[in-house]
């Protein structure tokens, strides 16, 4: 089976390219489940209901989220009456929502989604190592595909974490630092790896943020409002097949389009 993942989406303009870009990503990698990082889907900074509803009725399978998850106040009670919307899972027990979550994906097959956190430079969660142990263990007699979302800041513990579960998930996907890294490949176990997807977001920004706004904080060290640049898009996005017999990732490739208006 074939999955699409789309990096953070940010702001507007993120969530406008990734709706018109969708049905084009289709006709070319023909992928049978999509998936998109949605934390900063709402100007920058977390994401609503309504945007959830959007992107899901545009072609979205599964969103995920990250360390901006509950930036908007009213996402934290949806999150539990939206199953195809999943939040961290290392966030304490009785965090409103889920963290992974097995779907189908068409054609009798079902792949297992899971959202995690690093801890490195971020909050102090639960252990995202041991976590997804269990996470594989509630997916095994479900689904042999699983998909993680590992939203983090190291590059260490991302490269880590796709050791770890080297011949055990069928991907593992950096997400967070909205820069797309050169280093897909699969792992001598069969797990698809790439450290970071990038973003879906301006091209002529910092990280999706204006960078005049961005400089100025750099130059002056004083606070400042970060608001989403202007002008064109680039879509960053990861295609990864897997055996839907056995989980194993048979081709991982790197997607990035430019210059969407």
């Amino acid at each position: 089976m074939r999955i699409l993942m789309l990096g953070d989406l940010v702001g507007k303009a993120g969530r406008d390219a990734a709706q018109q870009m969708l049905p084009t990503l289709r006709e070319m990698y023909a992928p049978q489940f999509v998936i998109a990082n949605g934390e900063n889907a709402a100007a920058g900074l977390g994401i609503t209901p309504d945007i959830v509803r959007a992107l899901l009725k545009s072609g979205v399978d599964v969103i995920t989220l990250g360390n901006h998850a509950w930036n908007r106040p009213e996402i934290a009670d949806y999150l539990d009456h939206e199953p195809r919307l999943l939040r961290p899972a290392n966030y304490p027990a009785g965090t409103p929502g889920r963290g992974f979550r097995v779907f189908p994906a068409g054609g009798g097959v079902r792949v297992g989604v899971a959202n995690l956190l690093g801890r490195h430079f971020m909050e102090p969660l639960d252990d995202p190592f041991r976590l997804a142990d269990t996470i594989l263990d509630s997916f095994r007699g479900q689904s042999a595909v699983s998909f993680f979302d590992f939203h983090a800041e190291a590059t260490s513990e991302k490269a880590a974490f796709g050791h770890y579960l080297d011949g055990r998930a069928s991907a593992v996907v950096g997400t967070h630092t909205h820069v797309q890294t050169a280093d897909e490949r699969l792992l001598p176990g069969g797990t698809a790896y790439l450290t970071d997807v990038g973003m879906v977001g301006p091209q002529h920004s910092v990280l999706g943020m204006d960078p005049e706004i961005i400089v100025r904080k750099f130059v002056t060290q004083m606070p400042a409002r970060f608001e989403v640049a202007q002008g064109p898009v680039v879509l960053c996005g990861v295609v990864v097949d897997a055996d839907p017999a056995t989980g194993r990732a048979t081709h991982i490739e790197r997607v990035q389009i430019r210059d969407i208006y």
